[in-house]
């Protein structure tokens, strides 16, 4: 175990230190927005779940790398946010953002590691990547088109105010089909099971995102995604389907 966590923990210091010099490159060679720089940035984070997944061969050594990478991570970058040079490659809405988010992502993976991997056992593994992938794409499609064509502001006490209906309309849009074709890719069911399943799912999935608050929805979507996800996988397999 001590090993697995040893060499998943390289895989993703390797990956993040590979990201932040694409993302450096990417500012400096075709000056992308700052919206889209931060989304590109998040997708990137979330494809890290695949790094894990395919360094670490035991549940354990998967959990111990991405708690012993958040343990090092929020305190360097703690750190490092004291540089001025910080916020011109990292940019953040408001001081702190992105360490706690980094800290919220990874452990929310290592919970749904803990539960998907190692409580319920290796063959529902496919739902922690089906959960975040979900989570990450619909949640980056919600900001870029939210801002970029949200012409219809979500008013409600649960919502912060700055959602959008064509927003949410993205979430759950890019949440179904990231649904549909990572279970179709990954779960071994039939096709038209993993289409009904995220037809299910994508909307609870972008629900809970509009009413999740200051950036919890990195915890609250793939953790509800995923415990969806296994109680409907669980529901067509007792039917037969």
């Amino acid at each position: 175990m001590f090993y697995e966590g040893l060499k998943g923990l390289g895989a993703l210091a390797g990956y993040f230190i590979g990201v932040i010099l694409v993302m450096f490159v990417l500012k400096k060679l075709c000056k992308l927005p700052r919206e889209v720089f931060r989304k590109t940035l998040h997708i990137f984070a979330v494809m890290s779940i695949l790094v894990v997944l395919a360094a670490c061969a035991q549940w354990q050594g998967a959990l111990l790398a991405v708690l012993a990478f958040a343990a090092i991570v929020y305190p360097a970058l703690a750190w490092l946010e004291r540089l001025p040079v910080y916020g011109r490659i990292l940019p953040e809405r408001k001081p702190g953002e992105i360490k706690k988010s980094l800290l919220l992502y990874f452990l929310m993976m290592g919970l749904l590691i803990a539960v998907f991997w190692g409580w319920l056992g290796a063959q529902w593994k496919y739902i922690i990547l089906v959960a975040m992938m979900a989570w990450g794409f619909g949640d980056a499609s919600a900001a870029l088109i939210g801002k970029a064509f949200g012409r219809h502001p979500i008013r409600h006490r649960w919502v912060d105010g700055k959602k959008t209906a064509e927003g949410t309309a993205s979430m759950w849009a890019v949440s179904g089909v990231v649904i549909f074709v990572a279970t179709v890719l990954r779960s071994g069911a039939p096709w038209y099971v993993c289409l009904l399943i995220a037809a299910l799912v994508a909307p609870i999935c972008a629900l809970v995102e509009l009413i999740s608050k200051g950036g919890t929805d990195t915890v609250t979507v793939p953790v509800t995604a995923g415990f969806l996800l296994f109680i409907a996988f669980r529901a067509f397999a007792l039917v037969g389907a």
